[in-house]
């Protein structure tokens, strides 16, 4: 006989989301249902009709978890809009902030999984790590790129400023220092992920990998075209979900898709595991690549090089996008601008991809592991919140609106 386990909200992930799992009479998941039941932002609709400059300022205030990846679509889809080249200088330091983004947001995924994974006796060890590794990743945020948060000095057109030549050494060398912390705390949590001994398969699924980089993000490689949108109730089976879900379903070539960590390793780097344990895996290495590829960064950059652009705010209308390759997933954002102003705007962001291929991905198992298999996506709900759900008089759900038509 089958029986409905529902989780809401989820737990250890940020905003609010349920997991709605149907499971057999040996507790096996049936039919996995996972959804945002995080109240709507409305930042496109902010930015609509304001200077084109308010955009990156406002949208990264989507959240505070991953506001740089959203600042740098932000910038990234403007600049394209305006047919704007960025200096080699401003794309390097660009780089250089999503790069220490990401390890500061990969430690912080490792903080949110501790308790799945690592035992009492190393939990202070595990926990100091994450700590010393944040300290430093922040540091290059606030150095670069203004302020580790909001970062300020990311502009349309490049960088407020290039940084000293000082500051570029002190970077090198902090960073140089903080790779055997950042080995030594990627193999202690792939290892404790190995020894938790999870069912083989646990989180599998048959759906594609999108990516349009290795690890920063490239706008060529995410074809409009092959995108579509659709509303919850007519992705989900079930009426009272789709009514109540407060994300759309973005498809590629028609189908959800996954995007994150896993999907970068496996479109650009050949990796061939999936499920829970490759997602753990491949964030985790992930913090090794951005790390090196920092390094790189501030070897080669000329801190005599400008780093902002000279152009015109005033637009033509042309659709721009910009794509990053965010700690959770590729980030897509689009800007028109004319007449000075932003005519539209919109942003479909990494969770948005993999609500609908999360869900899926928890069936074959005892709902138990269902929330391993929602943890291991890293879910950020307020960034992927794009719909508002309209109640009648007695609260009954009466329709959903896309907010950013």
């Amino acid at each position: 006989m089958s029986e409905r386990i529902v989780i809401s909200p989820t737990s250890r992930q940020e905003g609010h989301a349920e997991l709605v799992m149907e499971v057999d009479d040996e507790g096996i998941v049936t039919k996995g249902r996972y959804f945002s039941i995080t109240p709507v932002r409305g930042l496109e609709k902010i930015v609509t009709g304001k200077a084109p400059e308010t955009a990156p300022v406002i949208v990264q205030r989507i959240c505070g978890v991953c506001p740089i990846p959203h600042t740098l679509a932000s910038v990234e889809a403007i600049d394209d809009s305006l047919d704007i080249e960025v200096p080699k200088a401003g794309q390097q330091l660009r780089e250089l902030t999503l790069m220490a983004h990401d390890i500061n947001s990969h430690a912080i995924h490792h903080f949110l999984i501790a308790a799945d994974f690592v035992p009492e006796n190393l939990m202070a060890a595990a926990i100091n790590s994450v700590s010393e590794i944040r300290k430093n990743a922040q540091y290059v945020v606030d150095m670069v790129a203004g302020e580790g948060i909001h970062p300020s000095d990311v502009r349309i057109g490049g960088m407020a400023d290039n940084i000293s030549e000082l500051a570029r050494k002190r970077l090198y060398a902090r960073l140089k220092q903080l790779k055997p912390k950042v080995d030594e705390h990627v193999d202690l949590m792939i290892g404790l992920i190995a020894d938790k001994d999870l069912p083989k398969g646990l989180g599998v699924h048959n759906q594609p990998t999108l990516a349009s980089d290795k690890i920063y993000g490239d706008r060529t490689k995410f074809d409009l075209d092959r995108f579509t949108e659709i509303m919850p109730e007519s992705w989900y089976d079930d009426a009272e979900i789709g009514h109540r879900a407060c994300s759309t379903i973005p498809l590629y070539d028609g189908v959800n898709v996954e995007v994150g960590p896993r999907a970068r390793a496996s479109v650009f780097g050949g990796f061939k595991d999936q499920g829970v344990v490759a997602q753990h895996v491949a964030r985790a290495y992930e913090m090794k690549t951005a790390l090196s590829r920092a390094i790189a960064i501030l070897d080669d950059l000329d801190t005599s090089a400008p780093a902002q652009a000279d152009f015109d705010i005033t637009g033509t209308n042309k659709l721009g996008i910009g794509a990053i390759e965010g700690p959770r997933g590729l980030d897509v954002h689009m800007s028109q601008i004319a007449n000075g102003k932003t005519q539209f705007y919109s942003a479909l962001v990494p969770t948005t991809w993999n609500i609908p291929t999360m869900g899926p991905a928890t069936e074959g198992f005892h709902h138990e592991f269902g929330p391993h298999v929602i943890r291991a996506y890293d879910p950020c709900l307020s960034c992927a919140t794009h719909v508002i759900v309209v109640d009648d008089e007695d609260s009954s759900v009466i329709k959903n609106e896309m907010v950013r038509l």
